[in-house]
């Protein structure tokens, strides 16, 4: 059962409201390392995700990134982050068109440089709003929260992977929760806001996200009805966050993987967003399986997020929730979690001479497509790698892009040059591409992007 009490109202803002200390200075000291064990075991969260192509990865506050300790464990062990606070309105948009990037940008410049999967967390919440929003008549917040949704997703247009447009907007009974948004705009405001957010980033997931979701439920239900009513009338939306906030009493809802999949099945991909399950030792490492067992099954299931990274620093810190103690060690839970992202198997060293199934470094094919979002101005393309019957142990992918088309940014791969003909090479995470199976990277530019054909070379 999902944990009722404290996902409350007063229990979410007790969450939400962590105040922010400043953050120390961050050195980027490269790609995040992903890695394997000698037996070809992924040996960190993120590496073990990345195998069936999702991310691990944690909700991080700048306020502290200055220690070591914290910084080293999400860099090293987590292939994907949320900014806890440091997107929410009241920080990033203090007073009205005023924007402050420098939190939030603190966390993804260093997530960007090192490969990560970032989710931007959140645009349109009843809790951490800004004092001057509230204040507003229907006219003004309506123009208030198109703008915020343009701002904040314009200043990182192309490097998010998915955005939480719309939080935590129904109550337990399945019913509309009465913010400020629903008592002045009405019912249309969600739908709004998705709108608003696909033309500020064709390129971006847009999730709803809720709390007590986690079962078949009357909340559940309702979330599910409004995704149906949005595919069946064209509303953008992609994918729908689970909170997935457990006690040490209750276990996983036996109905958990069932329920992921009946909104799978209505359209959306399905993401863990802010997991954290109280207790300790065996217990709280079988609910931890059960939670990550459930989405390695539902396909659509992209990743998982876990609240925090040491207890000492969780909403929750009396209950122990976390895969870390408060001294960094890897507590029973996070073996759990490794065990179920590899599988529940140690696999074998994919570069071992003596493996007669092995097909050895650069046996195989791959094949590469590109996704275009074209704006006026310039565009993004998502490129899908994709393996033959074979696993390979390296990619080249080579776009010839259209005269007078530039590329300003990527993410998940190196290039070589900006314009013309420009090759693309796996970071550290993505080297390896199972037989059968895909990653993707991305890039950014200026111009017109349209109409390129990528080709694909295994290594």
């Amino acid at each position: 059962m999902a944990l009722q009490s404290l996902c409350s109202a007063a229990g979410s803002t007790a969450r939400k409201v962590l105040v922010l200390a400043s953050a120390g200075a961050m050195a980027v000291t490269g790609v995040i390392a992903l890695s394997t064990t000698a037996e070809g075991a992924a040996s960190t969260l993120g590496a073990a995700a990345a195998q069936s192509g999702r991310y691990f990865g944690a909700a991080v506050s700048t306020g502290h990134l200055g220690e070591a300790q914290y910084t080293n464990t999400w860099t090293t062990e987590f292939n994907g982050v949320t900014p806890e606070n440091e997107m929410k309105w009241d920080t990033i948009e203090p007073n009205r068109n005023g924007f402050n990037f420098s939190p939030a940008d603190q966390i993804t410049s260093q997530a960007r440089s090192r490969g990560m999967t970032i989710r931007g967390h959140t645009l349109v919440w009843h809790q951490q709003l800004a004092g001057w929003v509230s204040g507003l008549d229907a006219t003004n917040l309506r123009s208030a929260m198109v703008n915020h949704i343009n701002g904040v997703m314009g200043h990182w247009k192309g490097q998010i992977y998915a955005w939480d447009v719309v939080n935590e907007a129904l109550e337990e009974n399945g019913s509309r929760r009465q913010s400020v948004f629903q008592q002045k705009l009405g019912n249309g405001y969600i739908e709004e806001a998705f709108r608003a957010a696909r033309a500020a980033d064709p390129n971006a997931k847009l999730c709803y996200n809720d709390y007590n979701t986690d079962g078949i439920n009357a909340k559940s239900n309702a979330v599910l009805s409004m995704v149906q009513d949005f595919k069946s009338r064209g509303v953008p939306i992609d994918c729908v966050g689970f909170q997935s906030h457990f006690n040490g009493q209750s276990p996983v809802p036996g109905n958990y993987q069932q329920n992921l999949q009946r909104f799978v099945d209505a359209g959306v991909d399905v993401q863990i967003t802010e997991l954290d399950i109280e207790g300790s030792g065996s217990a709280q490492a079988g609910n931890y399986a059960n939670v990550v067992r459930a989405c390695l099954n539902v396909s659509r299931c992209t990743g998982i997020t876990v609240w925090g990274i040491p207890d000492k620093y969780s909403w929750r810190a009396s209950g122990t929730p976390l895969l870390f103690n408060d001294s960094y060690g890897k507590k029973a839970a996070y073996t759990s979690v490794l065990n179920e992202l590899n599988n529940g198997t140690t696999p074998e060293d994919p570069d071992d001479p003596d493996d007669p199934d092995d097909p050895g470094p650069g046996d195989g094919s791959c094949t590469a497509t590109v996704t275009t979002n074209q704006w006026n101005t310039g565009f993004v393309g998502t490129v899908r790698v994709t393996a033959g019957s074979a696993a390979i142990s390296g990619w080249t992918v080579t776009v010839a892009l259209p005269s007078g088309a530039a590329i300003t940014s990527g993410w998940n791969a190196n290039r070589s040059g900006n314009s013309g003909a420009v090759q693309f090479t796996p970071v550290t995470f993505n080297t390896d591409v199972g037989a059968g199976q895909w990653i993707e990277f991305g890039y950014q530019g200026t111009g017109t992007g349209t109409g390129v054909t990528p080709s694909c070379a295994a290594a």
